[in-house]
């Protein structure tokens, strides 16, 4: 039952990191000139699920080995690092623009606020999911509590 909550935990973390680093590309979607030089790029969170998490035990499915010593697999899903998007920058004509190009071009993020607000709809309902499952994983532990007492 523990082990729930470890996996719900962790992707209530592992989500709220994903909130802030979509928030962050989308207040960044206009800055065509950051302190490393250059536009701003996009963020995205790389995902892990750990030794023992979803990988893992559909591996031992596969090979029919016990997935861990308690029976129970899984670990949750753990943020691996941030990471930028390597695709280019979105090159705009302004010739007025300070950080235009002798041609009269800026480089604007590669950031599409479309995509932004798809990943943070998604990104909000997996919190809110993994907000559910450990509110019921708890109250689960409180019955239990309640029928031993």
């Amino acid at each position: 039952m523990l082990n729930a909550f470890d996996i719900s935990g962790s992707a209530l973390t592992t989500g709220r990191l994903r909130l802030d680093v979509i928030a962050n590309n989308m207040a960044n979607v206009e800055t065509t000139n950051t302190a490393e030089g250059g536009p701003y790029q996009r963020r995205t969170v790389v995902l892990t699920d750990g030794e023992h998490g979803f990988a893992h035990m559909l591996r031992a499915q596969m090979n029919r080995m016990p997935v861990s010593s308690n029976g129970i697999g899984g670990d949750g899903v753990r943020a691996q690092r941030v990471a930028r998007d390597p695709s280019p920058p979105d090159m705009r004509y302004d010739p007025d623009h300070p950080d235009a190009d002798e041609d009269g071009y800026v480089a604007y993020p590669n950031v599409d606020l479309v995509s932004e607000m798809t990943d943070l709809l998604m990104a909000n309902r997996t919190y809110q999911a993994n907000t559910t499952a450990f509110s019921v994983t708890k109250n689960m532990v409180q019955s239990t509590l309640r029928l031993g007492g």
